[in-house]
C-alpha cells in the first residue's frame, strides 16, 4: 500500500532556497509547491524579533491561505562584532529592496579593518511547518564560521560569498550544492526537522 503524498507549500520566493529545500526534503512522501504556484499569496511582513517568530508567522499565514501544510524558514547571518547584526534583518540589511550584493557589501564595509580573529559569525536557520489550523513544529540549525575580507565564489546566495565555515578555507559560495548541504545552517536545521515533519505529516494523514 502506497503512502499518500501530502501537498506541501514551500514559503519562499527565493530560487536558491527552493532548490535547497527540494534537495534536503528528498525522499519524503510529499508533493512540493512554492510561492510561484500561488501567485496571489500575500507577502508576509517579517517583523518578528527572532528567526523563530518570523518562520512561524510565515508558515501559519501560508497554510491558512492555501489550506495546505506550509513550510517556512527564517535565516540570516549573525556577526559578533556587529552586535548580532544583520540577524533577522539579513535580507533587508541595506534596505527593503536591497540585493544580496548590496547587503553583503554593507557587512564588508562595516567590518573594514577588523582582524580575522574578531570576524566571528554564524548562520542561523529556523524551519517551521504549519497546518491550516495553526499547529506548528520547528527546528533550528547553526553553522559557525567567520566573515572573509572579500566576496569569493559564484554558488549559493545571500551572504555565502563572504562566509567561511569553521574548518574550511573556502566560502560557502565556493562550495557546490552537495558540499554545502552537508554543513549549512539550513541542512543542520533540516536534519532535526525531517523526523519532526514526518510525524507531523503522519498525524495529519490519519485524519484524512
Amino acid at each position: 500500500m502506497m503512502t499518500e503524498r501530502m501537498e506541501v507549500v514551500l514559503g519562499t520566493r527565493n530560487y536558491g532556497k527552493i532548490a535547497e529545500f527540494r534537495a534536503l526534503l528528498k525522499g519524503l512522501s510529499i508533493r512540493m509547491f512554492s510561492f510561484f504556484d500561488f501567485p496571489d499569496l500575500p507577502k508576509v511582513k517579517e517583523d518578528g524579533k527572532t528567526f523563530k517568530e518570523n518562520a512561524e508567522k510565515k508558515a501559519k499565514a501560508i497554510a491558512k491561505a492555501t489550506n495546505k501544510i506550509a513550510i517556512a524558514e527564517d535565516s540570516g547571518l549573525v556577526v559578533d562584532f556587529l552586535g548580532g547584526e544583520p540577524g533577522v534583518r539579513s535580507a533587508r540589511f541595506s534596505g527593503d529592496n536591497a540585493s544580496d550584493k548590496e547587503n553583503t557589501r554593507r557587512v564588508l564595509k562595516l567590518l573594514y579593518g577588523v582582524p580575522w580573529e574578531q570576524r566571528t559569525a554564524r548562520f542561523v536557520c529556523v524551519i517551521c511547518a504549519a497546518d491550516p489550523n495553526g499547529q506548528t513544529v520547528c527546528s533550528e540549525g547553526v553553522c559557525k564560521g567567520g566573515v572573509g575580507f572579500e566576496m569569493r565564489g559564484t554558488h549559493g546566495f545571500g551572504y555565502d560569498p563572504i562566509f567561511i565555515p569553521n574548518g574550511y578555507k573556502m566560502t560557502m559560495a565556493e562550495m557546490d550544492q552537495t558540499q554545502k548541504n552537508k554543513i549549512s545552517h539550513r541542512a543542520n536545521a533540516m536534519k532535526k526537522f525531517r523526523d519532526s515533519l514526518k510525524h507531523f505529516l503522519d498525524v495529519r494523514r490519519k485524519r484524512m
